[in-house]
């Protein structure tokens, strides 16, 4: 077995150059959602710090779309709606909690 020992540095030009490459090629192959959303906020632990996780599933279960964020914060909740919306389809229902900073993102997003 060969040990290589990469610095990260070495490998940034290859992620800029196709990652862009690769997440379209995901979106060719992924699977249509359905028109019904839940969209939630949850506080986790990962590698022992807490964080958000926002994630959007359709009626069947399946993962539209997360975030994972330090903060809840109505910025993060705006960018990761909008995001999964255009990455999918516009839904024509979304299910929410009362987390305030999903409501501020449906309200921003209905008012564009």
């Amino acid at each position: 077995m060969i040990t290589l020992a990469v610095n990260h540095a070495a490998i940034q030009p290859w992620i800029f150059k196709f990652a862009p490459l690769i997440e379209s090629q995901i979106k060719k192959r992924k699977n249509r959602v359905g028109a019904s959303w839940r969209v939630d906020e949850i506080y986790i632990k990962v590698k022992g710090i807490w964080c958000y996780l926002y994630r959007a599933v359709d009626k069947l279960g399946n993962t539209i779309d997360f975030l994972l964020t330090k903060r809840s914060q109505r910025m993060s909740a705006q960018s990761f709606q909008i995001k999964a919306i255009n990455n999918s389809c516009r839904s024509r229902v979304i299910n929410i909690d009362k987390s305030g900073s999903n409501i501020s993102a449906i309200w921003v997003y209905n008012k564009q």
